[in-house]
């Protein structure tokens, strides 16, 4: 019988096997580079050739004056987008949910959807015209109101709620759609028994309908823990500037700039692999939450 099952499965591992190639080869096999982090690493050299110097990359970087400031800034912009990003396409959800046309509906998720496939190069170049201090939209109507130009991009008080908005923008339209399959799993029979029983729409919701979201709700941010030490590279890179350093530098650009723009490879690579080690960490509890909580399991 196991025999017959692993005949038939031959097929579908032989499919895996080229996916599992190229990430023994693009992930795996590059983390012996991460013994840059220990030594003062010369190109000419290479990895066998440099000196090894144990901890002090690593003593360096938290040494670095502005080295907790970041790690606060990569924390509250990162958590910051979890929340928004899990609360606002719960709301888009049930608001979509009631919408009754079909036609109506799937038009409103096409259009939520679609900043999702654009890359931060373009939303950057839109939205630094956008939100221009002179000729942006955004301050001409706010002028019409008498509020005075907010310098959005380089105002370190406005930079990072403009980094978690725009994020939100662009990414919740994909959550959105993982909660409205939630949503078809709710036994309709619950919401015919509620009429019978003179529930209004709101009754509905917030007694069947979010119950029933509950489980993929603490999934979705069971997993989103991970992410504390991810606050988007792409989207910050092309944003930020030296005027707004103090709020939105996060330890990405740092080791983009330590590493590549000053050639530090040492110390990017000690901030990187501290960076992965607790990432791997929240990943763990993640999923140990994500299986606690929700019964969620890999394999």
């Amino acid at each position: 019988m196991k025999t017959g099952k692993w005949r038939r499965e031959i097929p579908l591992h032989i499919l895996v096997f080229p996916s599992l190639v190229i990430v023994l080869i693009y992930c795996y096999i590059p983390m012996f580079g991460n013994i840059i982090a220990f030594q003062d690493f010369k190109p000419i050299k290479g990895f066998m050739g440099s000196e090894w110097t144990g901890l002090t990359n690593l003593k360096y970087v938290l040494e670095m004056p502005n080295t907790y400031r970041i790690v606060w800034n990569t924390v509250y912009i990162a958590t910051m987008k979890i929340i928004m990003g899990n609360v606002v396409p719960i709301i888009i959800a049930l608001l979509l949910n009631e919408i009754r046309k079909t036609v109506v509906k799937r038009s409103i998720q096409t259009l939520i959807y679609f900043p999702y496939f654009l890359s931060w190069v373009i939303l950057a170049g839109i939205l630094i015209d956008v939100l221009s201090l002179q000729h942006g939209i955004v301050n001409q109507v706010l002028g019409w109101f008498g509020i005075q130009p907010i310098y959005f991009l380089g105002d370190n008080r406005w930079f990072p709620i403009t980094l978690v908005l725009t994020d939100t923008w662009k990414e919740f339209g994909f959550n959105t759609i993982v909660f409205l399959a939630a949503l078809t799993s709710i036994n309709p029979s619950l919401y015919e028994a509620a009429i019978i029983d003179g529930a209004n729409r709101w009754k509905q919701t917030l007694y069947i309908t979010l119950p029933g979201m509950i489980p993929i709700i603490v999934l979705m941010a069971t997993l989103s823990l991970g992410n504390v030490l991810n606050a988007g590279f792409d989207q910050v890179f092309n944003l930020y500037s030296p005027q707004v350093y103090e709020s939105g530098d996060i330890l990405d650009t740092l080791i983009y700039r330590i590493g590549v723009s000053d050639a530090q490879y040492g110390p990017a690579t000690a901030i990187g692999l501290l960076k992965s080690s607790v990432s791997f960490l929240l990943i763990s509890v993640s999923y140990w939450l994500a299986y606690r909580f929700a019964n969620y399991r890999i394999f």
